[in-house]
């Protein structure tokens, strides 16, 4: 008999969280989502290589990538029978449980999580046309040592998020408190600008996703060459053509920030194409 459960707890249907893991006390734990194609997560190599790494910013040791890819085909068994569509799978990694105080015990064991979900449905508009942006009053603070990571804490995601409601708006556009464009609530931003390849540099906030990281490694196929610096919101907005990027949608054109708009052009297809295909 199949099991229908949507989540696993260090690989069993039926533990619980506790109410002291860490990752609920104090949000202390990383999180990575990806698409699972056929039973196999998309681009595995660089989710597990990040999650490794986001592990190591906090002090967590990372469970092994065996272990995580048990768990994902305990969760997203391959039936021949069933509709092989695309589903998401959600990792999260905390410290574990841990006594009162901020202070980690001496020895943890990590609680690993996996969430499977239905893919989102993206307007057919959105890969057409493009996406609206939403400019975002709510700020990313500046934490050099989290920076780049992603981290289970993303309150200030979340009071971006509720900054509207219009359907209209695909997704809301971050700065830092010094005005640098930083990223979307859940994307990564890059703007052409001739045939320069901008995106912004994450190394005092902000998630660096690993799409973000797929395409700074496309130059030589795009043409284009591609630069990780600070990006101001006048320069994006005078840039040619802006797209944003995450696992689950791959690349999507912008074509309004505000009063600012875009005409349809072709490179978030095209990279859309590579990172499906490549």
């Amino acid at each position: 008999m199949a099991h229908h459960h949507t989540s696993l707890i260090n690989g069993s249907f039926d533990q619980t969280i506790s109410a002291v893991d860490r990752g609920f006390t104090y949000g202390d734990g990383v999180f990575r989502t990806m698409r699972i194609r056929d039973g196999q997560p998309v681009s595995w190599p660089f989710h597990y290589q990040k999650l490794v790494a986001d592990c190591a910013v906090i002090g967590i040791v990372c469970p092994s990538a065996e272990l995580l890819m048990s768990d994902i085909q305990q969760l997203f068994p391959i039936d021949e029978f069933e509709n092989r569509e695309v589903s998401v799978a959600k990792i999260i990694i905390t410290r574990g449980e841990g006594e009162r105080g901020y202070a980690p015990p001496a020895v943890t064991i990590p609680t690993r999580v996996l969430i499977k979900s239905a893919m989102p449905t993206y307007a057919d508009t959105h890969y057409v046309q493009g996406v609206r942006l939403h400019l975002c009053d709510t700020r990313l603070a500046l934490q050099p040592q989290l920076a780049g990571i992603k981290h289970l804490n993303r309150l200030e995601n979340i009071l971006a998020r509720m900054e509207w409601r219009e359907e209209s708006i695909f997704d809301g556009l971050m700065l830092d408190m010094h005005d640098n464009v930083i990223e979307c609530t859940m994307s990564n931003i890059f703007a052409r600008v001739g045939n320069h390849l901008y995106t912004p540099d994450l190394n005092l906030c902000g998630v660096a996703g690993i799409t973000r990281q797929r395409i700074l490694g496309l130059e030589k196929l795009l043409g284009l060459t591609c630069r990780v610096a600070p990006l101001t919101l006048p320069a994006l907005l005078n840039a040619d053509e802006v797209f944003i990027c995450n696992s689950l949608y791959g690349a999507f054109q912008v074509t309004a920030i505000g009063n600012q708009t875009w005409e349809q052009q072709s490179l978030a297809s095209t990279i859309r194409n590579i990172l499906t295909h490549g």
